[in-house]
């Protein structure tokens, strides 16, 4: 397994608003980076293309109440899941991360490593920004 993990951000949110905010992806839209496009959105799925890549059809299939949110590809040509973690600090504030996990051989992973880390601090550094 590959895993590629996004910065930790504070967040001055509680741990329940995030995952509230995070559960639905009806809210996802507003992490996504502008080279997105053709988004496809309902509470517990997106897909969506990333210019110069294939569609990304993602699912929540897991969800632990304040805690974290998982996701899943659902197109088959590269199985993933997207992990978004949450953790409490006080009553106004939580950290937060995204977790990519995949079955990458080394020439993939020298390739995507990059691309998907920049993807995934972005998810975050959005994540920081939610009214």
């Amino acid at each position: 397994m590959s895993l590629i993990k996004s910065q930790t951000v504070t967040i001055n949110k509680s741990n329940k608003e995030v995952f509230n905010f995070i559960s639905d992806f009806n809210n996802f839209a507003s992490l996504m980076p502008s080279q997105v496009d053709d988004i496809k959105i309902t509470q517990d799925s997106c897909s969506f293309s990333i210019q110069g890549m294939p569609t990304i059809k993602l699912k929540i299939f897991e969800r632990k109440p304040y805690s974290s949110v998982k996701m899943k590809n659902e197109d088959g040509k590269l199985p993933f899941n997207l992990l978004c973690s949450l953790k409490n600090i006080n009553e106004t504030q939580c950290i937060a991360q995204f977790h990519f996990d995949a079955e990458l051989n080394s020439m993939m992973k020298m390739m995507l490593a990059k691309p998907l880390a920049n993807f995934l601090n972005l998810l975050a550094g959005k994540l920081k920004e939610i009214k």
